[in-house]
């Protein structure tokens, strides 16, 4: 079992990841539901953050520090740069805040200075707005964004006939990581007979609202 399938399942046996019907933000019915704010103690994190480490190298991007956009994206940048920490890639890291800060250090950024490329780290991507943010935090801080780091790609249709991330890559021009997607899920169904009965169900969701242009990719 590689590394996504791990994820997959530890992401089930946490019932983060969880199947039966589910309304999503788009209004659709969604057969499961991933939520990475259960991610939300100490060993979870753990070893979420290594699962994004192990993306993150896999993909050979070249980046220089890690963002974080709040909220979710808060513990996620700290844990990852920890993970990567471990691998021996020791990189600085900064998150914002909601609402600048009017005493102490001020401003809306906490953390390293943003300079250099910077990889965005979050939990997903679904209307794009965090990353939009965020690429414009950092390129008003005179840096570069180098890309986007996520657990879950649903492959799912965006605005138009593109995916979300697939907008946002064709957008920002930015590479979209993630842990795992939608096929890898699919696949993981076929070899897990006591989870079988929801492959049929999320296969029929895929084809009414996944983005025909990330099937064929």
């Amino acid at each position: 079992m590689n590394f996504r399938q791990e994820f997959i399942a530890f992401a089930i046996e946490r019932r983060i990841l969880r199947f039966g019907e589910f309304k999503t933000k788009a209004g659709r019915l969604s057969p499961y539901f991933f939520n990475a704010g259960l991610f939300n103690d100490g060993d979870s994190m753990t070893k979420l953050s290594r699962f994004y480490a192990q993306s993150i190298l896999e993909s050979g991007l070249g980046f220089d520090m890690l963002f974080g956009p709040a909220y979710k994206g808060i513990p996620l940048v700290t844990g990852v740069a920890m993970a990567l920490s471990v691998q021996g890639r020791n990189l600085p890291f900064a998150y914002n805040r909601k609402e600048a800060k009017d005493h102490g250090e001020g401003g809306a950024l906490v953390g390293a200075p943003l300079a250099g490329r910077v990889l965005i780290v979050d939990d997903v991507i679904s209307a794009g707005t965090s990353v939009r943010e965020s690429v414009q935090i950092i390129r008003d801080a005179g840096a570069v964004p180098a890309g986007v780091a996520i657990a879950l790609d649903r492959m799912e249709c965006g605005q138009g006939q593109l995916s979300a991330v697939q907008e946002v890559e064709q957008n920002y021009k930015l590479p979209v990581i993630a842990v795992a997607t939608l096929e890898h899920l699919l696949d993981f169904l076929q070899f897990h007979q006591e989870l079988a009965a929801y492959e049929a169900a999320i296969t029929a969701y895929r084809q009414q609202y996944g983005s025909q242009h990330a099937i064929l990719a």
